[in-house]
């Protein structure tokens, strides 16, 4: 069965919340501790991306990838957290945990490229979790290099770095 991309709309947010937290858990769990994956919970995380969504849609695209019906994985464009005019920001690509390895997420990113590109931006950039070095390895494979930026946050209690690449659209 084929994946196919599509506009997210209201409906999906909660679905996203919830893929995106199974997502994160998967992907970090070899760096971060458990207590700090616990929180948000699912639907937490869904509450967060309709709050989040009643801002930003209106400067920001976020897509949804589907597999015989059912949500797989989403990306997240928007502005420049740095407000360059010329830059956008790719905020997210979160795919379903078995969904990783089958193409899904380049054509996430792909078509989020061709949504930057569409909306004037000339170059892209993104965070992206020093120690997640599977992610750092996706980005890298499609073009994306460092630029140098590092940022500390935190997911849960834990301490995170983060690593700011770019590329040219």
């Amino acid at each position: 069965m084929t994946v196919t991309l599509r506009p997210a709309t209201g409906d999906d947010l909660m679905a996203v919340g919830a893929m995106h937290q199974r997502s994160r858990v998967a992907a970090y769990s070899a760096f971060l501790p458990p207590e700090a994956l616990a929180d948000p919970t699912p639907e937490a995380m869904g509450r967060y991306w309709a709050e989040r969504w009643q801002w930003e849609r209106d400067t920001h695209r976020l897509t949804v990838a589907e597999r015989a019906g059912a949500l797989v994985g989403f990306s997240y464009v928007g502005p420049d957290d740095e407000d360059d005019p010329a830059t956008g920001l790719l905020n997210a690509i979160h795919l379903e945990p078995a969904e990783q390895g089958r193409g899904t997420g380049r054509l996430l990113m792909v078509d989020a490229l061709d949504a930057m590109r569409a909306l004037g931006w000339r170059r892209a950039v993104l965070w992206v979790l020093r120690d997640n070095f599977h992610a750092r390895a996706f980005y890298e494979r499609g073009g994306w290099t460092p630029t140098g930026g590092e940022r500390d946050e935190t997911i849960g209690s834990a301490p995170t770095r983060q690593l700011r690449y770019t590329r040219n659209l």
